[in-house]
């Protein structure tokens, strides 16, 4: 089992509901029994699918919802987005059990978090599981990151799923990754959102999949799915949701020349994202490279930021005469520009940039860095 950088034992509070987010299967269920498996406390586990448990946790009967809870200091809840009105069932639990824990867990985050948000407001702690992490994977190859390193052709090809990790074979993990794009990837979005015309949506993030690192117009897309913009953009949102993309703003100081409008969209997952457009092939036969390059990079870090509680609001820069910023971090009041580059020629810092932002920072990211950007 390859251990994750959570430790659910220091996270989890009395009265305090602790939310594990994330993408379905990257290991949130493998987590929580590992974690059960240790603990000395008495606990119970249940599912959201349980209608049993379905029906006593959104009843908001006082009686009925704390003798379910009975002497038990901890409840865990494995896909709690399937219990209906399941905030106010939790609210009831930490508010009316002394000394309880619970910890509950969702792929669908749009689901969980509409329904848990301000009926728990103050009695939560949310964290968002990825897929595994190159800090994560480190010790998997006894800490060498020489030997991480030569492992980097499979992270931009078939990305960093548990199971995807674990197969031994190449034509193993093309299996695990159709099967994730065929049957979970969007399983919520369609199953919560009611989602009519799949097609529209897999053909719409097929066009993002061929956009990463390129700003996304909503017009264009809607031309080519033949969708009207509002419900292109619904749509977007809901995979954001869903963890399926990951939207970055614009960053603008309102200059003229700056782009402020539109927006850049990475998969949580570079082999999601290829398994989307169905393409496998070595990276010396592909023409992708930079796009892998940067969404591997840049999934890293947001994974780096969200284990280390580094606060940072994340943006890309360009403006429109083409000078850009491909990585933009404002933290502490200070910016921080990174230009993702998969070769190692010198790029030097836009002359834009340097004179409009002089106090920024300015490094280029590659792959003689790259670890330290990420780990």
């Amino acid at each position: 089992m390859i251990n994750r950088l959570y430790n659910l034992e220091k996270l989890i509070k009395k009265q305090k509901v602790l939310v594990i987010y994330g993408p379905r299967r990257v290991g949130k269920t493998t987590l929580l029994n590992d974690f059960l498996s240790k603990t000395k406390l008495k606990f119970k586990l249940d599912s959201g699918d349980n209608i049993k448990v379905q029906h006593i946790l959104k009843s908001q009967d006082f009686a009925r919802i704390l003798e379910y809870a009975g002497d038990y200091k901890l409840i865990a809840l494995d896909e709690a987005q399937q219990i209906p009105n399941i905030g106010m069932g939790l609210k009831i639990l930490v508010d009316q059990v002394q000394g309880l824990c619970i910890i509950a867990t969702g792929s669908a985050s749009f689901a969980l978090s509409q329904q848990i948000g301000e009926p728990l407001t103050g009695r939560k702690k949310t964290i968002i599981l990825y897929p595994l992490s190159q800090k994560e994977l480190l010790p998997e190859c006894n800490n060498n990151k020489f030997e991480l390193r030569q492992k980097l052709e499979e992270f931009l090809v078939f990305g960093s799923y548990p199971e995807v990790i674990t197969a031994r074979t190449k034509a193993k993990k093309i299996d695990v990754l159709k099967e994730l794009a065929d049957s979970y990837l969007l399983k919520d979005v369609f199953a919560l959102e009611k989602i009519k015309n799949s097609v529209a949506l897999l053909n719409l993030l097929k066009l993002v999949a061929f956009q990463i690192g390129s700003e996304v117009s909503l017009n264009e897309l809607a031309t080519q799915v033949k969708l009207d913009v509002k419900t292109v953009e619904r749509y977007l949102d809901i995979m954001e949701k869903a963890f399926v993309l990951k939207k970055v703003g614009a960053f603008s100081r309102n200059l003229r020349k700056e782009i402020y409008s539109k927006n850049k969209y990475y998969f949580y997952d570079n082999g999601a994202r290829n398994a989307v457009i169905s393409q496998f092939n070595d990276l010396k036969d592909r023409n992708d490279v930079g796009a892998l390059w940067e969404n591997f990079i840049v999934m890293e870090r947001l994974k780096k930021q969200e284990y280390n509680r580094i606060y940072s609001n994340n943006y890309f820069w360009r403006t429109y005469d083409h000078k850009e910023i491909d990585w933009v971090e404002e933290r502490e009041g200070k910016l921080f520009g990174y230009e993702i580059k998969w070769g190692n020629k010198k790029h030097k810092e836009p002359k834009l940039w340097k004179d409009t932002y002089s106090n920024a920072e300015f490094q280029v990211i590659n792959q003689d860095n790259y670890f330290d950007f990420i780990i």
